[in-house]
């Protein structure tokens, strides 16, 4: 059974003295930043990534729709790994950040076997994968095509099944006029235009990932991460997704005052935290 922790600080979990000299640097942001590199793959756009190494498991994050690895907390994340030694990818799906490609003409399906070819051709051994919004999506997808690559999981503001429980829920004169216009104007706060343009294609296709309406047979360590405050994807996803994962080590922990994209200080610290203790529990276990 999943637990649940209401938190308002990062001071939530019992670390070791190492976790507490190497967080709040970590916050701070990257000193020396890994070099861009890019994968070339056989009839596909070359893939952009930043990859540090190390020990395992190793930690691989995952960004959001129309986001890139050089976000705060994709940032954090190497110079936490850093710190310890434990090796880190970070990588832009194809058509977004420095990966080749037009993000319109791609789909979450394309961005799950980005996914993929990251754990088959670009890491080595077990990784916690941790998955922003539409991250947290794919690291399900990913974890439930590669159990054996996977040592945990991390959702921040995990956005599962979003675009089409967004799209199912606006009325129905307004989903007619959609499908008949082949497009949806999907709002949005991220960018200049306020809004992405999603094609009818993109919706229909993300139907074939939905994963929320059956039980989802992921086995490692689960970590879900929300804000109460999140405008964008509901707390309550994070809650729905604990509910179908069948692992039995899953927490959810709900930062009343965070907002979606969790990249306040202590919400970064709270990631930080959390990733450092799965370490600590999967070296022991190791």
């Amino acid at each position: 059974m999943a637990s649940v922790v209401l938190r308002q600080s990062c001071r939530l979990l019992t670390l070791r003295a190492r976790s507490l000299s190497c967080a709040p640097r970590a916050a701070a942001g990257v000193r020396h930043k890994t070099t861009i590199q890019y994968a070339t793959r056989p009839d596909l756009p070359r893939l952009a990534y930043r990859k540090l190494k190390g020990k395992s498991p190793g930690v691989v994050f995952l960004p959001g729709f129309a986001s890139h690895m050089g976000g705060q907390k994709a940032e954090a994340l190497e110079e936490f790994c850093k710190s310890l030694g434990h090796s880190y990818l970070r990588f832009d799906y194809t058509g977004c950040g420095a990966s080749e490609g037009q993000m319109t003409d791609y789909n979450i399906g394309t961005w799950k076997k980005d996914v993929l070819y990251v754990l088959d051709e670009l890491v080595e051994g077990p990784q916690i994968l941790v998955g922003s919004s539409m991250g947290g999506w794919l690291m399900l997808l990913a974890a439930l095509a590669r159990p054996e690559k996977i040592a945990a999981l991390v959702g921040i503001s995990t956005a599962a099944d979003h675009f089409v429980t967004a799209f199912n829920t606006l009325p129905i004169e307004m989903r007619k006029e959609i499908e008949e216009r082949g497009s949806w104007s999907f709002p949005t706060r991220y960018n200049e235009e306020g809004s992405y343009m999603l094609s009818l294609d993109f919706l229909k296709e993300a139907e074939n990932h939905c994963i929320l309406q059956s039980p989802i047979p992921v086995a490692c360590p689960v970590r879900l991460i929300h804000g109460l405050k999140d405008a964008d994807v509901p707390w309550h996803v994070s809650m729905q997704v604990a509910e179908r994962v069948l692992s039995n080590d899953v927490d959810v922990v709900l930062r009343k005052h965070g907002h979606h994209r969790m990249s306040e200080k202590d919400d970064i610290k709270l990631m930080v935290y959390t990733i450092d203790d799965l370490i600590d529990k999967l070296t022991t276990l190791g």
